[in-house]
């Protein structure tokens, strides 16, 4: 078997690589070569489906239930704040640096240490299946939603992502609404008692005041947010219309559909949604998987942040090195003891869940 250090050593090296090579959503190819290659080394058949990379445990059993260990390669663009190059991989004073680093390369490559890590190990109590996947960042049809409908059917799952290695057992959904208020275009000299700017005040506050009843334990309230709004063409013309999107977290108590179906009936304007495939995710908190966790002295907390585990229709447990607050900001890093901790923290905590019998 492989060791933690070994492993750890290996995965700076890739995650180094992957930082060096652009991958935007869908424009992952580069990525994925660098993963195959890296999984090549080391011995472990994989396939590849678009630019997402699959494998599975040497042992793999159809008879057993099957736990998938899942992160994303494809990043955002760097914004106009970075002043060090986003694809350099530096280490200074502890800390890596490059595009991508926190969000998500250090959880995937912290995850593929520990698929590699128990590879060739037998009897374990799930299969373990390993998916790279691109198209997180941008929610595409080609990423992690393409490969459930290729791969074997999943009974628990871990989503790596920055979570400071910290359990996040729940996690929001998001229902995006085109929301529209309507009046009367005019010419801006005559009196016109329907300007639907003016209609759109008493709108704005009700969009801010608005609570829907059910609050999680995990997950807190629903968050409605008004996030943008546009209208009007020139400076003497009433607009017919004021566009407004609305960003809606969805906990744990609601499915997208209800929440649609509340905001289209009670919410003083047109409500259209743009998609409900975003549902919010949870584990059982006294899952075998959470209860590794936790034995290694992890706490569980809800998430407010989407991630892939909003395809996944199975318990799934979103955790991995790095801190949600670096992501998607300038000069982006994780500190190098982070994917170590990392490591050696998804090792234990498998090693409690897949070689445990009872798991079964």
């Amino acid at each position: 078997m492989r060791t933690k250090k070994e492993l750890s050593d290996k995965a700076i090296v890739l995650l180094q690589e992957l930082i060096a090579t652009p991958s935007f959503s869908t424009e992952e190819a580069q990525t994925a070569l660098c993963i195959q290659n890296w999984l090549d080394q080391l011995g472990i058949p994989q396939r590849r489906s678009g630019n997402n990379i699959i494998a599975q445990n040497k042992h793999y059993d159809a008879s057993k239930p099957s736990l998938l260990l899942n992160s994303h390669h494809d990043t955002v663009k760097p914004n106009a704040g970075y002043t060090r190059d986003p694809f350099t991989p530096e280490i200074i004073d502890g800390k890596l640096y490059g595009l991508g680093s926190n969000d998500a390369g250090g959880p995937l490559v912290s995850l593929m240490a520990a698929f590699a890590y128990f590879y060739e190990v037998a009897d374990l109590s799930h299969n373990v299946i390993l998916v790279a996947s691109g198209e997180e960042e941008n929610s595409g049809p080609n990423g992690l939603r393409k490969v459930m409908t290729e791969i074997p059917a999943i009974d628990v799952a871990i989503v790596g992502e920055p979570t400071l290695m910290q359990l996040a057992i729940a996690e929001k959904g998001l229902v995006v609404f085109d929301a529209t208020v309507n009046g009367v275009s005019s010419h801006a000299a005559h009196l016109n008692l329907e300007n639907p700017i003016y209609k759109c005040v008493d709108v704005l506050e009700w969009f801010r005041d608005f609570k829907f009843d059910k609050v999680s334990e995990s997950l807190g309230p629903v968050k409605t947010t008004v996030t943008q709004i546009n209208a009007g063409s020139a400076h003497n013309v009433v607009p017919a219309q004021v566009d407004l999107v609305v960003d809606v977290r969805v906990n744990d108590k609601y499915s997208n559909q209800q929440i649609a179906e509340i905001l289209e009936r009670e919410a003083p304007c047109k409500m259209k949604a743009r998609s409900l495939r975003h549902q919010s995710s949870s584990i059982d908190p006294d899952h075998p998987l959470v209860k590794a966790g936790v034995k290694l002295g992890r706490e569980t907390y809800g998430s407010p942040t989407l991630s892939d585990q909003a395809v996944l229709t199975c318990p799934s447990l979103k955790l991995g090195p790095g801190d949600s607050t670096r992501s998607h900001t300038a000069n982006e890093f994780i500190f190098v003891e982070e994917i170590f901790e990392g490591i050696s923290i998804y090792i234990d905590m498998l090693e409690e869940f897949l070689l445990t019998p009872t798991n079964k």
